[in-house]
């Protein structure tokens, strides 16, 4: 079994699918859209829908980027609820580089929630965002933390944004996965598994893959080359992309000053 997060790179549209499974894969521009769907359990992923979207090498790429912002947007918010508060949640841990996307992204996200955030526009969607760090700064694990943070919130939907491990070291920091299966790492030892059976609300996996486990041993990971770029960019694009799907009504230019 390869280690990966990635739904697309175990079953994909070239290839025999095991029954329950269909893959589809279309052009939308400069970006190749690819979706899975799994409608059974007792396959290497839960079931629910995936969709991967490969693109130039997000070191290169930020929330300027419409097309690729506004198609990540559109597969994004067809995962997601009609209305209702989203809370959006960066998983990982913003010291180790790899690991900081989602804590970087969440950074990016236009909080709409709170007094302090009332904005002057119909139909802006009440968004809350967070990043609860690791159990080992706050003696919490994360799932007791987006209880907590859920039961406070009342989110129609949480969106987990977290750094991905993919199998194929010319995918790292050039496709983007969204799911509505929850978080469910494909390394087992990692205790970030949130889902809709845990915290009673939808959970929206987002994220890029920027490791991959290298074949000598399991304790051994490649990232590519420019890294700091990834997360740098690929945070700023994620939160662009995020913020499009859950606000619009705003273009992405007042999206982006809004953000600041």
């Amino acid at each position: 079994m390869r280690l990966t997060d990635m739904a697309d790179e175990l079953y994909t549209a070239a290839t025999d699918l095991p029954g329950g499974v269909r893959a589809a894969t279309a052009k939308r521009g400069g970006v190749t859209v690819t979706r899975v769907e799994i409608a059974r359990e007792g396959l290497e992923k839960p079931r629910g829908r995936y969709v991967t979207l490969e693109v130039p090498s997000v070191s290169v790429l930020d929330e300027r980027d419409a097309d690729v912002i506004e198609t990540s947007a559109a597969e994004l918010r067809a995962l997601l609820p009609p209305e209702g508060p989203v809370l959006v949640l960066g998983i990982g841990n913003r010291r180790v580089t790899a690991d900081a996307l989602g804590p970087r992204t969440a950074q990016k996200i236009l909080v709409t929630m709170g007094p302090q955030h009332t904005l002057p526009v119909r139909g802006i969607r009440p968004v809350a965002a967070l990043a609860p760090g690791v159990s080992g700064d706050t003696g919490l694990t994360l799932r007791q933390l987006a209880a907590a943070m859920v039961d406070a919130v009342r989110p129609a939907a949480l969106i987990c944004v977290d750094s991905l491990c993919s199998a194929e070291a010319a995918r790292l920091g050039r496709t983007i996965q969204f799911s509505d299966t929850g978080l469910h790492p494909a390394d087992a030892r990692h205790a970030r598994h949130l889902d809709a059976a845990a915290l009673g609300v939808p959970v929206i996996a987002a994220g890029i893959p920027t490791l991959m486990m290298a074949q000598e041993g399991k304790d051994l990971v490649v990232t590519p080359r420019e890294l700091d770029s990834v997360i740098a960019h690929g945070a700023a694009l994620l939160g662009a992309a995020i913020n499009r799907a859950l606000q619009p009504r705003l273009s992405i230019a007042q999206l982006c000053w809004l953000v600041g």
